[in-house]
């Protein structure tokens, strides 16, 4: 559904503060991912009026949404997770739901849960009339 769109992404990297004992203090493992879905020629128009709609809360002021992976302590991995997470980000927005369709329940299907109330609301007014002894 989405074209691919790693040439569009901008991508920063940093250092973590996930494991990786002393080689946390030497290695930029966290990689940030920034992508302008208002600058973007890969989506159509109507991608990304969509997208703008449903991500603005997780837009900055510049209109770029912003994601970062630190979870691995390989950068190479982070990117890939990044990216991975990126695009399900933009699926989910995208995605729309199967609008639904209003059906009526049948008649035997009525029928029966009227004979269900009817039997019910009897063994209800078989006990007020014959107990009370005890």
């Amino acid at each position: 559904m989405l074209p691919d769109l790693t040439s569009e992404l901008t991508f920063q990297t940093s250092r973590s503060s996930g494991p990786g004992g002393q080689n946390v203090n030497k290695v930029a493992s966290r990689v940030e991912v920034w992508f302008s879905i208002a600058n973007s020629a890969l989506l159509t128009q109507e991608q990304k009026d969509l997208l703008l709609e449903k991500l603005t809360p997780r837009l900055n002021k510049e209109g770029f949404l912003h994601l970062a992976s630190q979870e691995d302590r390989s950068q190479l991995a982070n990117k890939e997770l990044v990216v991975a997470k990126l695009y399900e980000v933009l699926e989910q927005a995208l995605h729309r739901p199967k609008p639904r369709k209003k059906t009526r329940p049948s008649k035997a299907a009525v029928q029966k849960r009227l004979l269900s109330k009817q039997k019910h609301g009897q063994k209800k007014a078989n006990r007020r009339a014959g107990g009370g002894d005890d």
